[in-house]
């Protein structure tokens, strides 16, 4: 092997470290970005956020949020049901901002953010504290999530109380 021939070796192992060096950082900022789930939708943010955290939409697939919008009427042991353009508002405000990776368990369509794989495999190490009083439910998750409400699910703003 020529001195030429290896130093095209050496720029294409440089060049293609490069390269693969790119890629994880941009996969990686994209996945970073998976933990912001800023939700601006005015409708939602009303209607379901005047009960409860206006969850991120991206939470759950398309199929679990038409349940969750077709079962209004006993939401949670709750009558949450709303007029026709309301209705009409959420379900394509949800539908274009369900979760396309969250694919739903086998069977019918998970209703809780909290069932889901996801979720669990997410909180799995999360100490006893953080299932206690303070907490009181897994679907509060400003009670961790410091930046809940700015849509911000990032490791950096949890704070599990004790």
């Amino acid at each position: 092997m020529t001195n030429d021939d290896k130093r095209k070796a050496f720029d294409l192992v440089v060049w293609t470290s490069s390269v693969l060096f790119a890629c994880a950082f941009v996969a990686h900022e994209a996945l970073a970005k998976d933990k912001s789930f800023v939700v601006t939708n005015p409708v939602y943010q009303t209607e379901c956020g005047s009960c409860h955290a206006a969850y991120p939409p991206a939470l759950l697939p398309a199929d679990s949020w038409r349940a969750v919008l077709n079962g209004l009427d006993r939401h949670f042991g709750t009558d949450a049901s709303v007029d026709a353009t309301t209705l009409s508002a959420l379900q394509a405000f949800l539908a274009s901002n369900a979760g396309r990776d969250r694919q739903p368990n086998a069977g019918t369509p998970g209703l809780r953010i909290t069932e889901s794989d996801w979720f669990r495999r997410e909180h799995r190490k999360v100490p006893a504290a953080g299932k206690g009083a303070a907490v009181k439910s897994a679907a509060n998750c400003a009670a961790c999530h410091t930046g809940a409400e700015r849509g911000d699910y990032g490791e950096r703003g949890i704070r599990v109380p004790k």
